[in-house]
């Protein structure tokens, strides 16, 4: 379902230039006449990822007012600290992206309006909601879909609260701070084994950076609330990914917060937008294979 308001927007993208950020700037900037501003302080993101018809600022979140001074209709928040494992040896840094930053962006947003769509993370609900404190970022992303909400009905504001469930795609990143699919296909281009940490039974429910994206802009132009769900309802377990792949599989120790299952619920993007994920990654891998990469 695609929405039939063209009315030309200014749209902040916070974590623009990083993996999730760059495929919806670049998706937001080719197909709408909207103003598009990219807020990234290049922790994660990359200028390589810069695209054709985007505003790019240089910055932490939390000094967003100073360096985005526009009137802003719609903030895509997705600049935040988005790791699990390394949060533990992270957590000043987590804090300092994830708290602070977006306190920056709550603030601006309760100062001069307009909707915001903020990235929560699907860990949340992972090992039956005990996912939310089983590491830094976990909690962090947690405690942000609470403070959203209460913005928004404390102050009278427009804000759909999102979660991702395991993304990939282009563009995606290796070590450190990278995506299990990447590291596997940079593990099996360099002809080395595999790695997967213990026990391998972890399940995961890999989605598209496209249909995050395409979900992402519907949630942007329609959606109202929490509960939005984005990804596919396949899962495979670690350890069938990289089986995918073909290659040897050297099994790591377990680390803290490795969650073992995540549920998923797409409901309200199947019953308000028929949204549903379109790729695969059995199809993703095969090509991977296919193209000798």
């Amino acid at each position: 379902m695609e929405s039939k308001n063209k009315k030309t927007k200014t749209i902040l993208v916070t974590g623009g230039a990083g993996f999730i950020g760059s495929h919806l700037c670049g998706r937001l900037a080719r197909e709408s006449k909207n103003r598009v501003i990219s807020l990234d302080n290049y922790f994660a993101g990359t200028r390589s990822n810069h695209v054709q018809g985007v505003e790019y600022r240089e910055g932490h979140t939390k000094d967003v007012e100073q360096l985005v001074p526009e009137t802003i209709d719609l903030i895509y928040h997705l600049g935040e600290y988005a790791r699990v494992e390394s949060s533990f040896e992270d957590i000043a840094s987590v804090w300092d992206l994830n708290i602070a930053g977006t306190f920056g962006v709550l603030e601006m947003w309760r100062k001069r309006g307009g909707k915001l769509v903020y990235a929560g993370s699907s860990t949340k609900f992972a090992d039956g909601g005990l996912g939310r404190d089983q590491s830094p970022y976990a909690w962090t992303k947690a405690s942000n879909t609470d403070i959203v909400r209460n913005y928004g009905g404390w102050f009278g504001l427009l804000y759909a609260i999102t979660y991702f469930y395991n993304v990939y795609g282009p563009g995606e990143r290796a070590e450190p701070y990278g995506t299990v699919i990447e590291i596997f296909k940079r593990q099996r281009a360099a002809g080395a084994p595999l790695t997967v940490r213990s026990p391998g039974t972890q399940r995961r429910n890999f989605t598209h950076v496209d249909d995050i994206v395409r979900g992402l802009i519907l949630i942007g132009e329609q959606g109202l609330g929490d509960e939005y769900g984005l990804g596919s309802e396949e899962s495979y377990s670690i350890r069938e990914v990289a089986e995918m792949f073909g290659s040897d599989i050297r099994m790591l120790p377990e680390r803290k917060g490795n969650r073992m299952d995540g549920k998923i619920d797409t409901t309200r993007m199947r019953s308000e937008f028929g949204w549903e994920a379109e790729r695969s990654i059995k199809d993703y891998i095969s090509a991977i294979l296919a193209s000798k990469q």
